[in-house]
């Protein structure tokens, strides 16, 4: 697949299959496309929870706050995104490293639901949760920005036909 057939392909899941786990090697491809993805020199100042099980159950919970995000419930696996900023600043310290954490987030998580996507996977990130219930369930310190879901979607859901603005509405040439 070239990335525009990615960019094509991907889409918010919500319709999972609860019989299909993921295969150790897809799961650690997709974890790899996080490492690998750029942030903020070299700073990653986040951390990823790998939720499976009784704790992806725990968390998956404290995602359907007022009836939302009810497919959680037969999804595999969780990753939880949460801060872990390094206390040196960018470009010495001039800059707090927490002033492009929210971006390097956003891109790692770009990455994880692209390379998922490459492995046959679907995801779907969330930002509907309880952030305290989240960190006693992972026992982390840092605040959760992100919550992805991945696992296969259930057979037949169908591709959605993209409904984006225009290039024309995005892009100005000067």
């Amino acid at each position: 697949m070239d990335f525009l057939e990615i960019a094509n392909t991907r889409q918010a899941c919500r319709s999972y299959d609860p019989t299909r786990e993921i295969e150790r090697e897809k799961l650690e491809k997709v974890l790899e496309a996080a490492r690998l993805a750029p942030s903020a020199c070299n700073a990653q100042p986040y951390f990823i929870t790998v939720c499976t099980g009784e704790k992806k159950e725990l968390v998956a919970e404290t995602t359907r706050g007022v009836g939302m995000n009810g497919f959680t419930k037969d999804v595999p696996v969780i990753f939880v995104i949460s801060e872990k900023p390094e206390k040196k600043g960018v470009l010495g310290t001039l800059v707090p490293i927490d002033s492009y954490m929210a971006l390097d987030m956003g891109i790692a998580a770009a990455y994880i639901t692209a390379e998922a996507t490459t492995q046959g996977l679907s995801s779907c990130i969330i930002g509907w949760f309880d952030d305290e219930k989240i960190r006693t369930v992972c026992g982390n310190e840092g605040r959760t920005r992100l919550v992805i879901a991945l696992g296969y979607a259930k057979e037949g859901d169908p591709l959605r036909k993209k409904v984006r603005k225009t290039i024309d509405e995005l892009v100005k040439e000067v």
